[in-house]
């Protein structure tokens, strides 16, 4: 495990990332739980297998694929992660984002950024979509946060300002896309938990508490990064499952998997729709 990588060792992986492609991705697609076969509509794809990347972490978890697919879609050059690590997995922060490093020196201006999450807002359902306006670094305040260890200059500033983590036009033309699509969508915080247990009806409580509507194991540290680097940012959330407050149900992987088969379309066409319109 690496808890942080030089420059050196980032353009090595870039360089050997861009040695397997044709193309020159402007945007980046991080797909989450049962969303990978979005990648499937790329076309004249270029596929990179993780195994064969240098440094890159290999994903462990059902329903995350692993391999980059490259190529157009909507006609949008992106570069497409069917499938992501998470730190759970065991490994460091650094090796978890350093996907998005590589984004970023391969050419990347945009990361769009899915996930799977339990609604801890009593409005939302399963199967609802929630777009991100604003996250809380839970992971990041426990001393987790992605940027810990030597700043890189070439990517961002030692202090990174994080007033916006995503971007406001994204999130209103990602908006105005669904609502063309007839899909309802929130707008809500995303708080993001280390796992790999789910959590106590106390944790959804106290999480609630303090301004959470959604609560996952992923994303925010990518988002971390990517705002580092000067990144625009869009982040969805697919509603995978109702928060247990009172403790009254169990939640299961398996139950945020059978979700994302309702909630495939409705992100495809938001994704969809959102690259078309670029």
């Amino acid at each position: 495990m690496k808890d942080y990588f030089t420059l050196a060792e980032i353009d090595e992986v870039t360089n050997f990332v861009r040695s397997q492609t044709q193309y020159q991705p402007k945007i980046g697609l991080i797909l989450g739980s049962g969303l990978g076969d979005l990648a499937k509509s790329i076309e004249n794809p270029d596929f990179i297998p993780y195994k064969d990347i240098p440094f890159w972490p290999k994903s462990t978890v059902h329903g995350h694929s692993g391999q980059l697919v490259i190529g157009k879609l909507e006609g949008q050059t992106v570069i497409t992660m069917q499938g992501r690590a998470h730190y759970y997995e065991g490994y460091s922060m650094a090796e978890v984002t350093l996907p998005v490093r590589v984004m970023k020196r391969l050419g990347v201006e945009i990361l769009v950024v899915t996930n799977a999450a339990g609604a801890i807002n009593p409005d939302y359902e399963p199967g609802d979509v929630m777009i991100l306006s604003d996250h809380i670094a839970m992971i990041a305040m426990s001393g987790n946060n992605p940027l810990r260890g030597p700043n890189i200059e070439e990517f961002g500033p030692r202090f990174p300002d994080m007033s916006q983590p995503y971007t406001p036009e994204l999130i209103k033309l990602a908006k105005s896309i669904a609502k063309k699509e007839n899909i309802d969508t929130h707008s809500g915080v995303y708080v993001s938990l280390s796992g790999p247990s789910f959590e106590t009806p106390a944790d959804l409580r106290f999480l609630r508490t303090i301004g959470a509507d959604a609560v996952g194991m992923s994303t925010v540290p990518e988002v971390i990064v990517a705002r580092h680097a000067s990144m625009k940012v869009l982040g969805i959330s697919g509603i995978s499952n109702k928060a247990n407050l009172d403790g009254s149900t169990m939640t299961t992987h398996e139950e945020v998997l059978e979700a994302g088969k309702v909630l495939v379309p409705k992100l495809t066409s938001i994704i969809r729709g959102f690259l078309a319109s670029l």
